[in-house]
């Protein structure tokens, strides 16, 4: 039986997390937030050791390693602006890692780990939910087949309604998120370079606490994107039903449709890394590199490319 640790066991993402180790027959022996809310280890692991002190949880960890009950994997789920020293910290200490997205906020952080890789001898894995998703391998192998170079004209829109909080917490600070872009976007640049590659053209036509758009041309694509956490982005009739998220990927005319077999996809990736064929840090790389130039360039105004959500709202 595996033996997992996990930091950020407190957050949003970490209930998937836990229920991955456990229907891949692992063990989390050892668990850390600085905030106690998490009765959710009770579902699955009441015995785990649980820490809100990091200082105490590097103890704990390096005790049981001397007693020859060390950890074979850290999963990360803290905050995006913490992954790096986090990840650092688990190659450090002897095991892999398993890092939430987005796995760094700047680029030159995933040279760093490919260095203390190299040291440690210890590898990084990375969620990258979408390559698994059956969906989206059917359109990537679609694309690959085709023997015309004609590129395919895509419109991406995602509004996850958030309320007064987001913009409180640390998700709201760029600084510590990202950006709207990097914190809810960035798996999607991911899949877009999965499925289309490599990334030619990067233009940002808005780029708000709240909301962000822009164009993105890849060797097979011409991406017209939209993200929003304002509830008034929602169409109306989607609205008037009670929704306030509302996904969708277009295609040449063609809807993407993969909002099914989200749930299953961290255990999914979970069953990858322990066979060894988990996501690396290189995977990673142009994602993150989207998303910090996003973060970083000046605002377009060309209406040519601009995805009619935003041309909407002008």
């Amino acid at each position: 039986m595996h033996r997992f640790a996990l930091i950020g066991a407190a957050g949003y993402i970490a209930p998937r997390h836990m229920k991955a180790i456990h229907e891949v027959g692992g063990d989390l022996v050892a668990a850390m937030d600085v905030n106690d809310s998490v009765g959710i280890l009770d579902s699955h692991f009441p015995d785990a050791r649980f820490f809100t002190e990091f200082e105490q949880f590097d103890a704990h960890n390096d005790t049981e390693r001397r007693a020859g009950r060390g950890l074979d994997y850290t999963a990360i789920a803290s905050p995006n602006y913490l992954h790096d020293a986090h990840m650092r910290y688990a190659l450090r200490a002897g095991t892999e890692a398993i890092c939430e997205k987005p796995l760094v906020l700047e680029t030159d952080q995933i040279d760093g780990l490919l260095a203390l890789e190299s040291e440690t001898g210890q590898k990084v894995n990375t969620i990258l939910q979408l390559r698994l998703h059956k969906a989206i391998i059917d359109l990537r192998e679609r694309v690959k087949s085709e023997t015309s170079d004609t590129k395919h004209d895509v419109d991406l829109t995602y509004i996850t309604s958030r309320g007064n909080w987001y913009l409180q917490s640390w998700k709201g600070a760029p600084q510590k998120s990202g950006g709207i872009a990097t914190n809810i976007g960035v798996h999607f640049y991911d899949m877009l370079h999965f499925v289309y590659g490599k990334l030619q053209r990067n233009i940002v036509h808005l780029n708000t606490p709240t909301k962000a758009a822009g164009y993105l041309e890849y060797e097979r694509a011409r991406v017209r994107w939209f993200l929003s956490l304002d509830v008034n982005d929602v169409p109306e009739e989607e609205r008037a039903q009670g929704k306030r998220t509302f996904r969708a990927i277009t295609a040449s005319g063609e809807n993407i449709e993969f909002s099914d077999g989200f749930t299953d996809l961290h255990t999914r990736s979970y069953e990858e890394i322990l066979k060894g064929k988990g996501f690396g840090l290189e995977e990673n790389r142009v994602a993150i590199d989207t998303v910090s130039t996003i973060r970083n360039a000046p605002i377009e105004q060309s209406r040519d490319d601009m995805h009619p959500f935003l041309k909407r709202t002008l």
